[in-house]
């Protein structure tokens, strides 16, 4: 008996140790400085890889294209990293002409990993690294899935920072932001230890969107920036009636541009990459100055 309870405590001991591997590296959502070298060297585009100190936090950053050019600035989705957008940051068409930056969000990737933060002080923490990163040329941020109210608070916040924003499929309105029931026991002790990876801030700042667009509602007519909207119509993650609810709350914005993608889920932004990048291409030609 004693031998039989010892392989029962020795298996849970082993089971044990494997979820907590499995957690902070096969849903950690990083990629590693090898596999990041590996790939730029593969593509042949020099890089910067960065960690800069905001506030006392690690905010990581991957930059490529020209030093002195205008900025493209791409937030990730919920959760996720910067290699959501690396065929972004190699792309020769768009390289000719920006410099890009992508951020691991708070909470995400190399900054900060697993430190979820609401929507305000995120954005507080990334406009402070902009600041830093200006170099007096047009920045465009551009927001997928939860970047997109992440760029739109961003904006409202440092209007005189950012000139364009492409939303991707973003989730600005509270009335359709439904966080399912089962995130909530996964957010408190001791469930949320078990919560792998980088789902766990992901789960986190989820369950606190709802209320938080709601807050950003009664800012939302101080942006003032020019605006690209692409949304899939068959979008079941961030329905498509978002769409609506930014053309009617946008009441300043002057220049507002809409891609509906008929038939196309939440996923578009690598299902239709060549469509974004050539409509980023185009909606940025039309607004330079004759």
């Amino acid at each position: 008996m004693p031998r039989r309870r010892f392989k029962k405590r020795y298996l849970l001991y082993l089971v044990s140790l494997w979820y907590v591997l499995f957690n902070y590296s096969c849903l950690s959502m990083r990629t590693s400085q090898n596999k990041t070298e590996k790939y730029f060297a593969e593509k042949n585009v020099p890089y910067k890889d960065t960690v800069q100190q905001i506030q006392n936090r690690d905010i990581h950053y991957i930059q490529t294209g020209p030093e002195n050019a205008a900025t493209l600035v791409f937030m990730h989705g919920s959760p996720g990293s910067w290699d959501a957008y690396k065929s972004y940051l190699t792309d020769s068409v768009l390289l000719k002409k920006f410099r890009i930056i992508v951020p691991d969000r708070p909470g995400f990737g190399y900054s900060d990993f697993r430190r979820s933060l609401g929507l305000k002080v995120q954005a507080a923490l990334l406009n402070q690294l902009l600041v830093q990163l200006s170099n007096g040329k047009e920045y465009t941020l551009i927001g997928h899935s939860y970047g997109g109210p992440l760029i739109v608070q961003m904006a409202i916040d440092q209007p005189a920072l950012y000139d364009n924003l492409a939303i991707l499929a973003g989730a600005l309105d509270p009335t359709l932001e439904k966080p399912e029931k089962w995130r909530y026991p996964f957010r408190g002790f001791p469930l949320k230890f078990l919560v792998p990876g980088a789902l766990r801030p992901s789960n986190e700042e989820l369950i606190l969107l709802k209320t938080e667009l709601k807050y950003l509602k009664e800012e939302l007519h101080k942006l003032s920036q020019n605006v690209l909207i692409i949304h899939g119509t068959k979008d079941k993650l961030v329905p498509y009636g978002n769409v609506a609810f930014m053309q009617k709350e946008f009441s300043s914005v002057e220049n507002m541009k809409l891609h509906r993608l008929e038939q196309q889920n939440h996923f578009f932004v690598w299902e239709k990459e060549r469509f974004v990048k050539d409509s980023l291409l185009s909606w940025l030609k039309e607004l330079e100055k004759p």
